[in-house]
């Protein structure tokens, strides 16, 4: 039998359930941590020390990931399916988008959108390459009278490309979250 990567039993409770959950509401704890807890007591070991050897003994190269099982209304399933497939993201990179603050998630601008509109400033930047190409020919041959048709363009370069650069700075940084300097520990408990 393959050995599971999850730390996750099923355990029949025999009618202790509605207790656990009692017992939980009054402590203000979800029953997993209260069933952890006895666990960690039964096995004179804490979560920690456990985690930490279970981390160590993960290979290097081995992606470190955790599932998270949410209970929601069928509506509010579709509905992120729904976003995430509009956003052409998966529901996990969606719900993740969400929680980072990325901007094109939280903002009105689908991605779609945003990367369409990068795509437009890669055109015009494209264009302008094509014209600087062909000022630079009509300069090599000689034929100054038709380069200075593109003396209007070279006066705006400048501000052009930066404006370029800039909306497409914006962009992309509307597809990533926003950069946090220090994160705070998370806690995976259910």
């Amino acid at each position: 039998m393959a050995r599971s990567s999850r730390d996750r039993i099923s355990v029949d409770l025999q009618g202790l359930k509605a207790a656990l959950l009692e017992r939980a509401q009054e402590a203000g704890a979800s029953p997993s941590d209260l069933v952890r807890a006895a666990v960690e007591q039964a096995l004179g070991q804490s979560v920690t020390q456990l985690a930490s050897r279970q981390k160590h003994a993960l290979s290097p190269g081995e992606p470190q990931k955790a599932r998270l099982s949410l209970r929601l209304r069928r509506e509010d399933v579709a509905a992120i399916f729904s976003a995430a497939r509009t956003a052409r993201l998966s529901p996990s990179a969606y719900l993740v988008g969400l929680t980072h603050g990325v901007p094109v998630l939280t903002g009105g601008a689908t991605r779609t959108e945003v990367l369409a509109t990068l795509t437009a400033f890669t055109a015009e930047l494209s264009s302008l390459s094509r014209n600087l190409h062909h000022l630079c020919s009509l300069l090599r041959s000689g034929e100054y009278r038709a380069a200075q048709e593109y003396h209007v363009m070279l006066d705006t370069l400048a501000a052009d490309v930066g404006g370029h650069l800039t909306l497409a700075a914006r962009a992309l940084a509307d597809l990533r979250p926003p950069r946090v300097s220090a994160r705070a520990p998370t806690s995976l408990s259910s």
